[in-house]
């Protein structure tokens, strides 16, 4: 448990952290400390939020998905044309579709990982390709603007409920049963064990290859999702939405200090990583700093996060599941 207590004091230091750079940019532009320009910061890292949070189930088992990015422009390109085909359709409806959409992609990978046994990396960088194409495929290379969209489709993201928009609602509650898989439910203390010691796990009877099939398959959901809410966001969807966006999710959750080797990580870690990256990208405009820093700013703390990680691994055990609960998964019959 060595490891997990190095992990909860690290994101305390990553808190402290991010209030820290509020507190210095607000001191060379007092505007960053206003009401509205921390209600947009929090707004503005809700879509990052959401994808670190199960892109860290993904890392955690040991492996990666580079295809979210191009999942979620062609979920959120195909919410778009079926919304402006068919305008009276129910918003939930279109969001459910677009769901639908990300989760079979999603089932795509983990059906390639997790029952074929092929590597993670190479599965998602083949898709990502084949979903990236498909978006010009299917969009015929053309845009989809706002006023071809209905007014209720744009319009909920930003709305509000009680002062506080419906994308921070949502990503609150994406959290929350983020949190509570990861921590109370055998899904997710087996994607620990998985991620820990693969061989130990297929031992004990942890039935690898299908949570794998569905961590994939929730990566795919919230990518989805993430596609209608990115796409009504912005009011416009084209064929390289989000792109090259797979890598600051990945960066988000390295920040946040999930194991990039897998077995160690928590919802927290990736959703503070996540509010780091969302505080550097909306300082930098408002310093007058060139976005092309940006770049090497968020390369800069990731190698810096790495090494972190390597040394932290060397000196404090990786096993994050305590003896008892291993006896109890081995006794257990598979769910």
């Amino acid at each position: 448990m060595k490891h997990l207590k190095y992990l909860q004091q690290r994101e305390v230091l990553l808190g402290l952290m991010i209030v820290f750079l509020i507190g210095l940019v607000g001191l060379r532009a007092p505007v960053f400390l206003g009401v509205s320009s921390l209600s947009n910061l929090l707004t503005d890292s809700t879509l990052l939020i959401m994808l670190a949070v199960t892109q860290m189930f993904v890392i955690i088992t040991r492996g990666i998905d580079l295809s979210v990015a191009s999942n979620l422009a062609l979920s959120g390109m195909m919410s778009a044309l079926l919304a402006s085909k068919f305008p009276d359709l129910p918003l939930l409806l279109i969001i459910l579709v677009a769901m639908a959409i990300g989760l079979g992609l999603g089932l795509i990978n983990g059906y390639l990982i997790g029952y074929l046994g092929l590597p993670p990396i190479v599965v998602t960088l083949g898709t990502m390709s084949v979903y990236r194409g498909l978006v010009f495929v299917l969009s015929g290379g053309a845009w989809v603007s706002s006023h071809q969209m209905p007014a209720a489709f744009i319009a909920f993201p930003l709305s509000q409920l009680l002062g506080i928009t419906h994308l921070v609602w949502i990503a609150a509650i994406v959290v929350a049963v983020m949190w509570y898989i990861a921590r109370y439910t055998h899904f997710g203390r087996d994607l620990y064990a998985i991620g820990n010691q693969p061989n130990a796990a297929n031992y004990i009877g942890i039935p690898t290859p299908r949570r794998l099939f569905w961590t994939y398959g929730l990566s795919g959901l919230m990518a989805g999702l993430c596609g209608y809410l990115w796409v009504a966001r912005y009011a416009v969807a084209y064929t390289e939405i989000a792109y090259g966006f797979e890598f600051t999710v990945i960066a988000a959750c390295v920040i946040g200090g999930i194991n990039i080797a897998g077995g160690a990580g928590t919802v927290s870690g990736a959703v503070l990583g996540s509010l780091f990256l969302a505080v550097i990208n909306n300082a930098l405009p408002i310093m007058k700093i060139s976005p092309f820093w940006q770049s090497a700013l968020t390369g800069v703390v990731i190698l810096t996060a790495v090494m972190i990680n390597a040394r932290s691994n060397k000196k404090s055990s990786r096993q994050i599941l305590p003896l008892q609960l291993l006896q109890k998964n081995a006794n257990r019959s598979s769910t």
